[in-house]
C-alpha cells in the first residue's frame, strides 16, 4: 500500500512552535476563542431581537462549518490522528504518543477542540434566550436543542472512532450535524418573529413544493453520504467501506440532484406567476445558483478522479444548498401576533 500524500514523519508531541507542542497551541486557540465569545456575549445579560439574531446566525455558521472541517479530517486521512474518545490516546486526552504524523493527529484534535466553540456559542444562545422578556417558550425548546445535539456530535464521534471509521457512523456523524442546521436556522428565523400564529406568504401550492424541497434535500445528503462511504476517501487508509458500486450510487445522488434542480425551478416559476413576495424569489433564485455551481464543482471532482480539495468544497456545497432549501421554505410563512379579531379571520383564511 503506498503512503498517503499527506503524511509526514514528525509525531504530534515532536512538532514544536516556540518550544510548544502543537497540541497546546491549539488547545491555547481553543481557549481564546472562548473567552473572545464570552466576552462578546455581554448581550445575553441584555438581549434585543437584533443582538439575538447575530448570535442565532453565529449558531448556523458554526454548526454547518463543522461539517466541512469534518470532512477536511476525512480526506486527508486524519480520522484516526487520534485513537480513542473521549482521550486522543489511551493515556492522554492530548495527542502525545499517538503513532501518527503531527499532521494527521493536529488535524483530527484540532477539529475535536472545535467543538467547545460550538459549544459555546450554543450555551450562549441559549443563556440569552433564557434572559429574554418575555421569555419565549418556542426559542427556548430550539435553544436547549442545539447544545444537545452538539454533545450529541461528540459521542457520534466517539462512536466513528471506536468502530474504525465504518462509513456508517461517519455519515451518521455528518447527517447529525445537517439535522442541527434546521433547528439553528429554525431559531434565526423565528426569533426576529413575534410568537403567535403561522401565516403563510405564498400560495399554498408554492409552500407544498418549498416543504417538500426539505425531504428532498435531505434525501439528496444521504445519497452524497452513501457516495463518500463508498468512494476513496475514508478518513484513514485502512477504514472500512461500503462495497456498493460505485458508479451506481452515484448516478443516484445525480438524479436526486437534478430532482431538486427541478424542484427549485418550478418553485421560482410558481413563485413569479403567483407574485409571491421578493424574499421568497431571492431565495429560490439563491437555492438555484447554489445547486448549479454545486453540480458543476460535482461533475469536475468526479471526471478529475475525486481530487482532496474538492471534495472538501463540495461537502461546503452541500452545507450552502442545505441552509438555501431551509431558508427558502422558512420564507413562504411568518409568525404574526394575533391581536385583534381580524387578523385572526386574516389567518383562518390563510390556512
Amino acid at each position: 500500500m503506498t503512503a498517503s500524500p499527506w503524511s509526514v514523519a514528525l509525531a504530534a508531541d515532536d512538532f514544536t512552535i516556540l518550544n510548544l507542542p502543537l497540541w497546546a497551541w491549539q488547545v491555547a486557540f481553543c481557549a481564546v476563542g472562548i473567552v473572545v465569545l464570552a466576552l462578546l456575549a455581554r448581550t445575553i445579560w441584555h438581549p434585543t431581537t437584533a443582538s439575538l439574531r447575530w448570535w442565532a446566525l453565529s449558531n448556523v455558521i458554526v454548526n454547518s462549518g463543522i461539517a466541512v472541517t469534518g470532512a477536511t479530517v476525512r480526506v486527508t486521512e486524519s480520522g484516526l490522528g487520534c485513537s480513542e474518545w473521549p482521550k486522543c490516546t489511551p493515556e492522554s486526552f492530548v495527542p502525545v504518543g499517538t503513532h501518527h504524523s503531527a499532521f494527521h493527529a493536529a488535524i483530527e484534535f484540532g477539529n475535536r477542540t472545535l467543538t467547545f466553540l460550538l459549544l459555546a456559542v450554543g450555551v450562549i444562545v441559549l443563556l440569552a434566550t433564557l434572559r429574554m422578556r418575555p421569555r419565549r417558550r418556542d426559542l427556548l425548546v430550539l435553544a436547549a436543542l442545539v447544545p444537545a445535539g452538539v454533545l450529541g456530535q461528540a459521542v457520534v464521534g466517539g462512536i466513528t472512532v471506536w468502530s474504525d471509521l465504518h462509513p456508517a457512523s461517519v455519515g451518521a456523524h455528518f447527517v447529525l450535524s445537517v439535522l442541527v442546521v434546521i433547528l439553528t436556522m429554525a431559531y434565526y428565523v423565528r426569533c426576529r418573529e413575534p410568537e403567535g400564529e403561522l401565516r403563510l406568504t405564498v400560495t399554498p401550492r408554492l409552500r407544498l413544493a418549498a416543504t417538500v424541497l426539505v425531504p428532498v434535500g435531505l434525501v439528496l445528503i444521504v445519497a452524497g453520504v452513501v457516495v463518500t462511504g463508498t468512494g476513496p476517501h475514508g478518513g484513514d487508509a485502512t477504514a472500512p467501506r461500503w462495497d456498493f458500486p460505485l458508479d451506481a450510487v452515484t448516478r443516484i445522488h445525480s438524479l436526486l440532484a437534478w430532482l431538486t434542480t427541478a424542484l427549485t425551478v418550478a418553485v421560482l416559476v410558481m413563485a413569479a406567476r403567483s407574485r409571491a413576495p421578493r424574499l421568497v424569489q431571492v431565495q429560490a433564485w439563491l437555492l438555484l445558483a447554489a445547486l448549479l455551481a454545486q453540480g458543476a464543482l460535482g461533475y469536475a471532482q468526479y471526471l478529475l478522479g475525486l481530487p482532496s480539495w474538492m471534495v472538501v468544497l463540495h461537502v461546503l456545497g452541500s452545507l450552502l444548498v442545505w441552509t438555501a432549501i431551509l431558508r427558502l421554505y422558512f420564507a413562504t410563512a411568518e409568525r404574526v401576533a394575533v391581536t385583534s379579531p381580524t387578523v385572526a379571520t386574516e389567518l383562518a383564511a390563510h390556512r
